[in-house]
């Protein structure tokens, strides 16, 4: 789903941008609620395990809520007051019975390939079922998107990815994320 969000484009700068973990969902651009089948539970219990999972498009930044019967997790990228921290390279955590990770990498482009390569990232993400992508007025290749996905093979796996585009510096970070034993 693409969406051109009625915004000024406050998050100009890339280096501005923090990661946090287990933050409150907070005022949203754009929603999107998905529920994923994970395939059968492990044990004993009839059904399959369900995750829902809430897709938030914050202005330049993100947020990912997951919920299901066995816990529940929020990441957030975002210009943060009082964030002092840079975005990091990678994170390990264990949330409950879950295994989190994390990972940000941050391109430096030229306009033309800036220009390319936003286009694709939007291309992709606007059909998919599971994606969400928020362009900002006044620059096409402003934007935020991100695309959830499940484990193919029911593993009970949740990843993400996401993008955050900053074209007056030609810099794209983009990261990715995932959860584990979700069942």
């Amino acid at each position: 789903m693409l969406r051109t969000l009625q915004t000024a484009y406050i998050d100009t700068r890339a280096g501005d941008l923090a990661w946090r973990l287990g933050k409150e969902p907070l005022p949203a651009l754009a929603v999107v609620n998905l529920e994923l089948d994970l395939g059968p539970r492990p044990s004993r219990t009839a059904g399959n395990c369900r995750i829902q999972v809430q897709m938030r498009l914050l202005g330049a930044s993100h947020q990912v809520l997951l919920n299901a019967s066995n816990g529940g997790c929020s990441e957030t990228v975002a210009c943060m007051p009082g964030s002092r921290t840079p975005l990091p390279l990678g994170v390990a955590e264990r949330i409950g019975d879950w295994e989190y990770e994390f990972a940000a990498r941050v391109e430096t482009l030229s306009r033309g390939s800036f220009a390319g390569r936003a286009q694709e990232l939007l291309a992709l993400v606007a059909d998919h079922p599971h994606g969400l992508a928020g362009r900002f007025p006044g620059d096409p290749n402003a934007f935020t998107a991100m695309l959830v996905q499940r484990d193919p093979d029911g593993g009970g796996e949740v990843h993400w990815r996401t993008w955050h585009a900053y074209p007056t510096e030609g810099r794209l970070v983009t990261t990715r994320s995932r959860v584990t034993g979700l069942r």
